[in-house]
C-alpha cells in the first residue's frame, strides 16, 4: 500500500499580481502532528516552475518585520514554517500594469501555503507570533545575490499605503 505522505501534490493559484502565484499543499495530519512537503522536484517541474539552488531561514520573534527587499534576477518561494506572520508582496516592475500595488497574506499553522515571487517582487513579513520560522527557497540566475546586490523600500513607504497593524516595528538597519 502507498503510504499517503507520497501522495501530496501542489495547487497552483494565480494572483493579481502577475506572476505571484499561491501555492497550496496536501498536509496529513494526526495524534503526534502534521507533515508537509514545499518542494517536490517533479511537481515543480509539472508546474514549469524555475529550479530552486538555494534554501534559507530565518527566526525571529514578535513584531519583526523583515523586508521590503528584491532584486533583477531571484525567483523566492516563501513559506512560513512556523508562527504567525503576515507576508506582503510588491509589485517592482515598472512595466507592469500592477506597479506598486501589493498583496497581504496571513499565513500560520492552520493555512499552510506558500507565495512564489518572481524577480522585482518585493518581499516582506511581519511576525505576529511569540516566534516564527521563515523559509525561503531561491533560484538564482546568477550567482548569490547577497543584501548589497538587493533594493530596499522603506517598509512604510506612503506610496505602497500598506496596513501593516502597528507603527514601531522591530527593524534592522538596512530597514529602517
Amino acid at each position: 500500500m502507498l503510504n499517503k505522505y507520497y501522495l501530496m501534490k501542489f495547487q497552483l493559484e494565480d494572483t493579481i499580481i502577475k506572476g505571484v502565484k499561491i501555492i497550496r499543499y496536501d498536509s496529513f495530519s494526526d495524534n503526534r502532528g502534521s507533515i508537509w512537503s514545499t518542494y517536490i522536484k517533479d511537481e515543480f517541474q509539472k508546474l514549469g516552475l524555475d529550479e530552486f539552488n538555494h534554501d534559507k531561514f530565518t527566526t525571529s520573534t514578535k513584531n519583526v518585520l523583515r523586508g521590503i527587499h528584491y532584486d533583477n534576477y531571484t525567483s523566492k518561494l516563501v513559506t512560513a514554517v512556523s508562527g504567525d506572520i503576515l507576508q506582503v508582496v510588491v509589485d517592482m516592475r515598472k512595466e507592469s500594469e500592477t506597479y506598486k500595488k501589493h498583496i497581504s497574506f496571513s499565513i500560520n499553522n492552520s493555512n499552510r501555503y506558500s507565495i512564489l515571487l518572481p524577480p522585482m517582487i518585493g518581499n516582506a513579513f511581519l511576525v505576529n507570533s511569540s516566534n516564527s520560522i521563515y523559509h525561503y527557497k531561491l533560484s538564482y540566475l546568477d550567482g548569490y545575490i547577497d543584501a548589497k546586490d538587493q533594493y530596499t523600500i522603506k517598509w512604510n513607504d506612503p506610496s505602497l499605503n500598506i496596513k501593516w497593524g502597528l507603527n514601531e516595528p522591530i527593524l534592522s538597519p538596512r530597514d529602517k
